[in-house]
């Protein structure tokens, strides 16, 4: 914060983190510049989203995770929706 004042804000999502979060972008570096400056303060912190922490999505993670495993055991590719980047 260039003020230097104490204070603080809580985000639920960041506007355009479609665009950005679960790419791998360290070969090429994020172009969001609104982004790159808010991440260049050291008193912002920015964490995961947690709106998937529920049983259902727990369940559906594991489900997702066991069948990926059987597709490696048996040479298979997985179904293309449960693959990760």
């Amino acid at each position: 914060m260039k003020s230097n004042k104490k204070c603080s804000v809580a985000l639920d999502v960041y506007e355009f983190e479609e665009d950005i979060f679960f790419h791998d972008f360290s070969q090429i570096g994020i172009e969001d510049d609104d982004l790159i400056r808010l991440l260049s303060f050291p008193n912002v912190l920015v964490t995961s989203h947690q709106a998937f922490f529920t049983n259902e999505a727990l369940k559906n993670m594991a489900h997702t995770s066991l069948q990926n495993i059987a597709c490696y055991l048996d040479g298979k590719s997985p179904n293309s929706s449960n693959i990760i980047v």
